[in-house]
């Protein structure tokens, strides 16, 4: 199983049915570090799913401190080869250390 941190549109339950075929179930969970800025999206499959052409980034804090708020999620290692699909390519995968403890991975600006 590989962890997924989201703090955005993959908590959206039409963004999961579209990208993994099933909602997918997580606990909360938070990232120290990081801020939410919002990038525009000019990829047509993506607006259709989220609803929107706004969508949050993670972007490294220049506050430690800084946290978001989010959801892990379980995936199977080729859903999270799905998620990378969903994600247009401003974003990138990394893998963090959440404040549970748990590793998991996120996309951030890179």
């Amino acid at each position: 199983m590989e962890n997924l941190f989201s703090y955005g549109t993959l908590q959206m339950e039409q963004v999961q049915q579209d990208t993994f075929g099933r909602q997918l179930t997580g606990k909360a969970d938070v990232l120290k570090g990081y801020e939410i800025a919002k990038l525009k999206i000019t990829d047509k499959k993506v607006i259709a799913s989220s609803g929107t052409d706004i969508h949050p980034i993670l972007k490294l804090s220049a506050n430690p401190n800084d946290i978001v708020y989010g959801i892990c999620f379980e995936l199977m290692p080729d859903e999270l080869l799905q998620s990378d699909q969903y994600e247009v390519s401003d974003y990138q995968r990394t893998k963090v250390v959440l404040q549970s403890g748990r590793s998991a991975w996120i996309y951030c600006s890179p």
